[in-house]
């Protein structure tokens, strides 16, 4: 090679790091520190190993964000950023821009991914959140049996509503084989059918306890199931997949107890108001019923059915005796046309024409009584009938109860209101038993 195609060093190590720099895209590397310096100038300068090699790493001033100062030598950690080279020593680093511990920043990064990845399929949405029971006939509960999560919830049950019954689904909380219990105590819930409502619960605890209930499969479970779920776990602060899948997030397995059911003590507040506004309508109906009553009362007093009674017993007399004077009438001018007849067979003798007439007029003479009885029969039934349905609607019999019809003393005219009458007017009250004569003192006009 020619003499003149050489480089320098430095124009090397230039070289170089534009490789780098361009060629390998900021990633996170794992490892563990050593080596740890911390100059005056608040740059931090350590290297990344694992068990076999390792790589330098800046970590400047400015770029430091959190609580930077708590890392030491030994502490397994996730650096963020972007691979260069000091071109004074010709040496390659890492530049971070920013580092975290390396087992929960790894979580938490795989938490946000599947966080964002179920948000983005609609998992989290509100309209496919299912509405809880007001009361539900029967709780399921999916956690471990021994833990401090269920007798929490089974204690504030027990105080707010012990009427309700509880199924225990039995599952560990923790562990690689959790979300598996998990999702199979979900599915035997939905099989067996014996509850409205679920809750999914467990105690607090790190991220790492909690993270069988960030588990993308039981998410789709919970999503899934046609019951109602409650999300009860670990402490108010605590966040997981579970929470935002299910029908309702409580802060606490104690906080799901207290959303699932009612207190029975307001319940029971509940049925004293309204068992008292059921004796306030049923009164309401009973007045509405006899202020009808009245209503109807004076409507048949105003239309006077026993004077439209009498009338149709005048008038059945009435029709009786016209019955009778044309039955006599009838009678009389059939006497005299068979004396006629008679005086016509004298003087022409014809004996079967005679004979004829006679049996005819003993006919006519039935016929005639037989609708006689007839019309006076049906009279009498229709105001047989008339009579039942009067005593039926009759006022004495709404007066036996305790009622008065009150009438102008003088005039005899029924007061309605109030306000019909004045103060110092004489008063008639008809009692179911005589009748009172009362002076009025004062007028009350409620309307």
């Amino acid at each position: 090679m020619p003499a003149e195609a050489a480089i320098s060093v430095s124009q090397l190590n230039r070289r170089v790091k534009t490789l780098l720099e361009q060629g390998i895209a900021r990633l996170w590397v794992e490892g563990e520190i050593s080596n740890l310096s911390r100059p005056a100038s608040g740059h931090i300068y350590f290297s990344l190993k694992d068990d076999s090699a390792q790589v330098s790493a800046a970590w400047f001033r400015q770029r430091q964000r959190g609580p930077a100062i708590g890392f030491k030598n030994g502490d397994h950690v996730l650096a963020y950023g972007r691979v260069s080279i000091y071109e004074a020593r010709g040496n390659y680093q890492l530049i971070v821009e920013q580092m975290e511990p390396a087992g929960e920043g790894v979580l938490k990064r795989r938490f946000e991914a599947l966080k964002k990845k179920l948000l983005d399929e609609g998992l989290f949405d509100e309209d496919r959140k299912q509405a809880l029971p007001t009361l539900p006939d029967r709780i399921g509960i999916i956690t471990s049996p021994s833990g401090a999560a269920v007798r929490d919830i089974l204690s504030v049950l027990g105080r707010r509503f012990p009427a309700v019954p509880v199924v225990i689904y039995p599952a560990a909380v923790q562990g690689d084989a959790a979300p598996g219990e998990l999702i199979a105590a979900l599915a035997t819930a939905v099989r067996r059918d014996e509850c409205d409502v679920l809750i999914i619960a467990r105690g607090g605890g790190s991220l790492e306890d909690l993270w069988a209930f960030n588990d993308e499969q039981l998410a789709r479970a919970i999503a899934d199931c046609p019951l109602p779920v409650i999300s009860a776990v670990g402490h108010e602060t605590d966040f997981t997949i579970a929470d935002f899948v299910a029908d309702v997030r409580a802060p606490t397995p104690s906080g799901a107890a207290e959303i699932v059911v009612p207190s029975q003590h307001d319940w029971q507040r509940r049925f004293a108001t309204l068992t008292v506004r059921m004796g306030r309508i049923g009164q309401r109906a009973v007045e509405d019923r006899a202020q009808q009553m009245d209503w109807l009362g004076r409507r048949l007093l105003a239309a006077s059915p026993a004077a439209t009674l009498r009338r149709q017993h005048d008038a059945l007399r009435e029709n009786r005796g016209r019955l009778s004077s044309a039955v006599r009438q009838r009678l009389l001018e059939e006497g005299n046309r068979l004396q006629v007849i008679r005086s016509d067979l004298v003087q022409l003798s014809p004996a079967i024409s005679v004979q004829r007439s006679i049996g005819r007029l003993t006919e006519l003479r039935q016929r005639l009584a037989a609708a006689a009885r007839n019309i006076v029969s049906a009279a009498d039934h229709r105001a047989a009938l008339l009579g039942r349905a009067l005593h039926s609607v009759s006022p004495l019999a709404t007066l036996d109860r305790g009622y008065a019809i009150v009438s102008d003393a003088s005039t005899n005219e029924v007061l309605r209101r109030a306000r019909d009458a004045s103060r110092g007017q004489d008063i008639r009250a008809r009692l179911s038993k005589g009748e009172l004569v009362a002076t009025v003192k004062e007028v009350v006009d409620r309307d």
